[in-house]
């Protein structure tokens, strides 16, 4: 009863800062404005109150914000420049209280742990903002401190919307095809592994392992002494942020080569590695452009990364091949047969749907195809046939939107068919070769071995339960 009553008050809290921004006109007026860069000076208006708003309205909001900021091609310039604020420039806490909190946490004196630490942040997100400092063996580093009482702010907009959910499911029962509860619960999962930021800095380490021998990405080093769950330190890297083309361009960095990297690294982490950045917006992307013609991804803030479970990956990779491949009754027997969509569906049907949504965007760079009306198109289609939301593929699908926004700032003339479909042939192709069956065999034999060994006493009390 406490929550509900703490719930329906944030409610009411979130509802008058909307009204305080007048943001239902906001969104009124940019409905309106979709695709258009016409009257700059009220778009930018616009743009900074819907900012400023979710600024107030706190962290989850400011990462949706910051999703939103990487979808040009869904909003004017002005108003998708004043989202891109919420990337790394959000009001940043009180510098003497985050040197506080740094002592504390690591039980000394900034003078005595650091050769020099710059008081002012030198950027500032939702959940945590980062000074630049330097070691006393001469290493440059950022320091990340996360902001005093975050984890209570977001469980009280946690609960929040778990109560919203559960208003939604009650008084709409056609939503649960949506799955509420279980995306929140998803939501929440994610959310609380990125307040812990000894779970960030081991994220970053097995993502340099992984990309180790890569010229494509480079991952900064964790100085582990100096990581807490509430501070991070990292090796500081030199780079000009992603959605900076220009400075790009005048660098005569080979931009088509990076953006061809780009799709690449995307599917060989989700595939190859099954371990992806899940927060690619382009405060968290620089580049290193030492060698123009070889210009290298930075990723930094590993707090949200993503897995798929065998089965969900198998899947997702034989629909992009078959997508890739134009064959949309494949598209439709795996839905089906991944159980997406219910068994009953008509084959012949969910085909025709696809298709009719996904066969206008082939032969078409990126810059024609409008991404943001075709998965509308999606949607109604998925509704139509029932198809449930996954909420294990959340973060897969809060990618490639990303990606796609960076994509189509970077290089709008690539090709992303024709980049990806070769890493996806490869990584199927591998999956049913006999030598790399065997090598899984032999790298799982030990849990093999233990299941086998639980399996009699499994047994036993199946039958010891039949005979009850």
């Amino acid at each position: 009863m406490k929550n509900i009553i703490k719930s329906f008050l944030r409610l009411i809290k979130v509802y008058l800062i909307i009204s305080k921004y007048d943001l239902k006109k906001v969104l009124v007026s940019l409905k309106s404005q979709i695709n258009t860069d016409k009257n700059d000076a009220d778009n930018k208006n616009a743009g900074r109150k819907l900012r400023m708003a979710l600024e107030e309205l706190g962290p989850i909001f400011i990462k949706f914000g910051q999703v939103l900021s990487t979808r040009r091609d869904l909003f004017p310039r002005a108003i998708a420049d004043e989202l891109a604020i919420l990337q790394d420039q959000v009001k940043p806490f009180d510098s003497g209280l985050a040197k506080k909190i740094i002592e504390e946490a690591l039980g000394s004196s900034t003078e005595i742990l650091f050769k020099n630490f710059e008081i002012q942040p030198l950027a500032a997100a939702s959940i945590a903002q980062v000074h630049r400092a330097q070691l006393k063996d001469g290493s440059k580093v950022i320091v990340k401190v996360l902001r005093p009482n975050v984890e209570s702010i977001i469980e009280r907009d946690l609960d929040m919307l778990e109560f919203l959910a559960g208003r939604i499911v009650k008084y709409m029962p056609e939503s649960l095809r949506l799955k509420p509860q279980e995306v929140l619960n998803e939501f929440r999962m994610i959310l609380t592994k990125e307040l812990d930021l000894t779970q960030e800095a081991a994220n970053a380490s097995l993502l340099k392992k992984n990309f180790s021998d890569s010229n494509m990405l480079y991952v900064p080093m964790i100085y582990w002494d100096f990581c807490k769950k509430n501070v991070l330190v990292m090796e500081y890297v030199d780079g000009v942020r992603i959605s900076d083309t220009k400075t790009l361009k005048d660098s005569k960095a080979d931009i088509e080569l990076l953006a061809t990297n780009g799709v690449k690294i995307f599917f060989t982490q989700v595939f190859e590695h099954n371990f992806f950045h899940a927060d690619m917006h382009p405060g968290n992307v620089f580049v290193d452009i030492s060698n123009p013609s070889k210009p290298k991804y930075v990723a930094i803030d590993f707090g949200v990364m993503g897995s798929l479970t065998p089965r969900d990956k198998h899947y997702l990779a034989e629909n992009f091949l078959a997508f890739f491949n134009r064959d949309y009754r494949r598209v439709a027997e795996l839905h089906v047969d991944s159980g997406w969509v219910p068994k009953d569906t008509s084959i012949e049907s969910l085909e025709a749907a696809v298709r009719s949504v996904c066969e206008p965007m082939f032969n078409k760079p990126l810059k024609e195809i409008s991404f943001g009306v075709v998965l509308l198109r999606l949607f109604d289609t998925a509704k139509r046939f029932k198809m449930e939301v996954q909420p294990q593929l959340i973060l897969l699908q809060k990618t490639l939107i990303n990606i796609e926004g960076l994509g189509r700032e970077l290089y709008p003339d690539l090709d992303i068919w024709k980049t990806a479909k070769p890493v996806l042939e490869n990584w199927l192709r591998k999956q049913s070769n006999p030598i790399y069956i065997i090598k899984r065999l032999i790298k799982n034999w030990p849990q093999i071995l233990r299941d086998l060994s639980l399996a009699p006493d499994r047994l036993h009390e199946l039958l010891s339960k039949g005979k009850d």
